[in-house]
């Protein structure tokens, strides 16, 4: 058993095996929304819109894994050519943001930044995207809108990549907010 760094994110692998792929890490499923969208009166496909734009941008930046490309050759390259939708690309497998979907420079680069709890991504959503938008979930999925989130995602991935490493992180901590003098 080993530890690989990438990026300042540790990922443990037995024999070189991913386990945050080999787990199947969710990040998002669109069925964990469709209540809520209905109850908006929106078309499910609302329940997806947060998530095919970051699935978009991984697509775009390389950062989807063999089996991802593999089985969604098909609706990718029609996305690719402007004869499909990036929701068909999501919803080919079920809708859902799953970390065997993702390289491990994806699966570390989501773990930071698309995290519900801890990452940026829903703030930078909203900050982007909400306008005059009742909430998130009535956000129309646009090809403006996936051009203004793509910068705001490349942005966040260089400062991702460009931040300090973990070892000089953890020598160097903030002052605790307890510690006045």
């Amino acid at each position: 058993m080993g530890v690989v760094e990438q990026s300042g994110f540790s990922v443990q692998s037995i024999e070189g095996v991913d386990l945050i792929a080999a787990l199947n890490y969710a990040y998002d499923k669109a069925k964990y929304h469709f209540e809520t969208v209905r109850d908006e009166g929106l078309p499910d496909e609302h329940a997806s819109n947060h998530a095919v734009y970051f699935l978009g941008w991984l697509i775009e930046r390389g950062m989807t894994s063999d089996f991802f490309n593999e089985e969604c050759h098909e609706p990718v390259e029609k996305w690719r050519s402007g004869e499909g939708r990036l929701h068909d690309v999501y919803e080919w497998l079920d809708a859902c943001l799953v970390s065997d979907m993702l390289t491990d420079e994806g699966n570390a680069f989501a773990m930071a930044y698309f995290d519900f709890e801890k990452g940026a991504y829903l703030k930078d959503y909203e900050e982007t995207l909400l306008g005059d938008h009742e909430s998130n979930w009535h956000i129309p999925f646009t090809d403006e809108n996936y051009r203004k989130m793509k910068a705001v995602i490349d942005r966040r991935y260089e400062e991702w990549k460009n931040r300090p490493p973990k070892a000089e992180r953890l020598e160097n901590p903030a002052k605790p907010w307890w510690k006045f003098w």
